[in-house]
């Protein structure tokens, strides 16, 4: 029978050497998954018009953002089995997979063959890789913030899981860079043609740099200890998705909850801004890029700085003043939207700094939510349910709201989000401090 795991000695804040290097490999690998997933919303309003017959530019944008969508509802599928998968046999097995056909797919779409080239098939091949994106991205977070946590020292759970949002930040930051460079330096046509192409292409290459350093790690602890319980237990082990329902519905509950306000405001802040504000105010794309790519850098330096005060001072507070936060926030940052570069970076970056609250903090709540033999499963699953109603339709309704004479509104759409997250956040229990397994 094989021992519970004990290969280094646990100290209360320190990061041993795995912890170290898990957090290198799981940020790195996560950041370039992000990369790929992201530069499609950075490039949509680019490429859209390739993808369906000649007419409408707004139609082919709203459509590509449906599109968009799609890749969102994939991601509740990709949660369930990728996260059962990682549950049953590892988070490393499960991260690589993820990360391999997350670049799989985006290399499809750079190579994707245009509307006027094979009409209807265009469309279905964009499909079908964004679905596959979604698929991995859904596998991705679970396994992932399931992975940082159990690695870190019990007291310093919120800052090595606040590098799984700066790995998904600094996946922005570089598909948000890569578009200033291309947009700013290339030619309208150049970057019409084939500039947008090879944004694809390089990210998809960057996803084998993940692949390898994925494949370099070792597996948690917390895992190992699992399997091994279970093991000697004799127990047969049921799908960790009817365990999460069953075993853990307000666990489950909660999650979908807490991810509410999170997910619709970091997509409309981080991911969606630099083209809601360019379809809204005009503001040249380049320029609204590298608002957003200011901002998101400030993102990242400053995360793991949050990690630690939600550590030192709790997930409760630190995540209550993100959401008290943006309700007092949401009407003047769309009110004061006006075309500006300086003044979209102010709102930018207010908003970025309100965020920290959820996004150093989502990673830890949701996995000192559940046991090891359920914890991808019970972070990603519900995740992905609340990111593909709340955060993959945010991009396609803030623009058809704008578009049809509504977008005086759309402040309205992200406070309401944030007073949901006022009254989550306010009743759940605090996990700081809870002994993880």
């Amino acid at each position: 029978m094989s021992e519970i795991s004990t290969l280094e000695p646990v100290h209360d804040t320190k990061l041993s050497a795995r912890g170290r290097k898990a957090i290198i490999a799981g940020g790195i690998g996560n950041a370039v998954e992000w990369v790929d997933w992201a530069v499609y919303t950075t490039f949509s309003s680019i490429f859209a018009h390739h993808f369906f017959p000649k007419g409408d530019p707004i139609a082919a944008l709203l459509a590509t953002l449906a599109i968009f969508a799609v890749g969102f509802v994939m991601r509740p599928v990709g949660a369930a089995i990728m996260g059962a998968y990682a549950d049953r046999h590892g988070r490393k097995k499960g991260l690589v997979l993820t990360i391999g056909l997350m670049a799989g797919a985006t290399a499809v779409i750079g190579f994707a063959p245009t509307y006027e080239t094979v009409g209807i098939l265009s469309p279905i091949i964009l499909v079908v890789a964004r679905m596959v994106q979604g698929f991995s991205a859904g596998g991705e977070f679970g396994s992932s913030s399931a992975f940082l946590v159990e690695s870190a020292a019990p007291r310093r759970r919120a800052f090595a899981g606040s590098w799984q949002q700066v790995s998904v930040g600094a996946g922005v930051l570089l598909a948000s860079g890569m578009g200033a460079i291309i947009t700013s330096t290339l030619s309208k046509e150049a970057l019409d043609s084939w500039g947008w192409r090879l944004a694809f292409i390089v990210a998809a290459l960057l996803g084998l740099v993940g692949l390898w350093l994925r494949s370099s790690v070792e597996e948690t602890d917390s895992f190992v200890n699992a399997k091994t319980r279970s093991e000697a237990s004799g127990e047969k082990r049921t799908n960790s998705v009817f365990t999460m329902f069953v075993k853990h519905p307000k666990s489950t509950l909660r999650v979908f909850g807490i991810t509410i306000a999170g997910t619709l405001l970091y997509y409309m802040w981080v991911s969606y801004m630099p083209t809601y504000a360019a379809v809204a105010t005009g503001i040249p794309l380049s320029q609204a890029l590298l608002a957003n790519f200011i901002a998101v850098g400030l993102f990242l330096v400053l995360l793991p700085f949050a990690g630690i005060l939600s550590d030192k001072f709790g997930r409760k507070p630190t995540m209550t003043a993100f959401a008290a936060g943006f309700l007092l926030f949401s009407w003047p940052a769309f009110a004061l939207l006006n075309g500006n570069f300086w003044m979209l970076l102010l709102i930018e970056v207010i908003g970025i700094i309100l965020l920290l609250g959820y996004s150093a903090n989502c990673a830890v709540i949701m996995a000192e939510q559940f046991p090891a033999e359920v914890r991808a499963t019970g972070i990603g699953l519900p995740y992905a349910l609340a990111v593909a109603i709340f955060g993959g339709t945010a991009p396609y309704l803030t623009t058809w709201m704008n578009t049809n004479g509504l977008g005086q509104f759309v402040w309205l759409y992200c406070a309401v989000a944030a007073a949901i997250g006022v009254v989550v956040y306010l009743t759940m229990p605090e996990t700081k401090g809870k002994d993880l397994d």
